[in-house]
C-alpha cells in the first residue's frame, strides 16, 4: 500500500507501508518516504544514499540521480576550467605587466598549478580537456577576457602562446613581453 501526502512546503512524501504484499517494520515506514528533488534537494540527496546503501532500488529516483551523476562531470570540468582560467590570466599579466609583478601573482600562479596538477591526479579523465582544442579556445578566451578586465589593457593574444608543459610547469613563467 502506497500512501500520498502533500504539505505547505511542496515537500510531496510517499509513505510504503508494504512491500510485495510483505508490511515492513515502523523503523522501514518512517525511513521510506521519497523527498520531492525540486522541494530539497540535501534532503533528498540524503534519502536516495540511503535507499542505495540499503538496497531499496524499486523508490530510487532513477533519473534525478542520474542527472546528478552527470553534472558530477560537468562541476569537475568547471572546476579544471576555471582554475585554467586564473592560472593563464595571471601568466598573462605576469608577462604583459612585467611591473606590476609581485608576490600576490607569484602565488597565484603557484596555488593554481598546484591545484590544478591536484585536480588532474584525483580525477585523471580530464587529462582528455588538456588536448582538447576547442575547451582550449574557450579557456584561453575566458583568461583573455579575466587579464583584460583586471588590467584595462586590450594587446593579448587570441590564441594561446605557451605549451601546456609551460603553462603547468612549477618552474616557469614567461619573461618576454610580447608586443600583439
Amino acid at each position: 500500500m502506497i500512501l500520498v501526502t502533500r504539505n505547505t512546503h511542496h515537500f510531496e512524501r510517499i509513505k510504503i507501508l508494504e512491500v510485495d504484499n510483505k508490511p515492513l517494520d515502523k523503523l522501514e515506514k518512517l525511513c521510506m518516504t521519497t523527498i520531492n528533488y525540486e522541494a530539497d534537494i540535501i534532503a533528498w540527496a540524503n534519502e536516495q544514499a540511503w535507499l542505495v546503501r540499503n538496497r531499496k532500488f524499486e523508490l530510487i529516483d532513477i533519473e534525478h540521480i542520474a542527472e546528478e551523476i552527470e553534472d558530477v562531470g560537468k562541476s569537475e570540468q568547471r572546476e579544471l576550467a576555471n582554475r585554467m582560467t586564473v592560472l593563464i590570466a595571471h601568466l598573462l599579466k605576469w608577462q604583459f605587466q612585467p611591473e606590476r609583478q609581485g608576490r600576490s601573482w607569484e602565488l597565484t600562479i603557484r596555488n593554481q598549478r598546484k591545484a590544478i596538477q591536484l585536480h588532474l591526479k584525483q580525477v585523471p579523465s580530464l587529462k582528455s580537456k588538456l588536448n582538447d582544442f576547442e575547451w582550449w579556445e574557450i579557456v584561453w578566451g575566458d583568461a583573455v577576457y579575466q587579464a583584460s578586465k583586471e588590467t584595462e589593457l586590450d594587446t593579448f593574444p587570441e590564441t594561446r602562446l605557451w605549451s601546456i608543459d609551460n603553462i603547468l610547469s612549477d618552474s616557469w613563467l614567461p619573461t618576454e613581453r610580447l608586443r600583439t
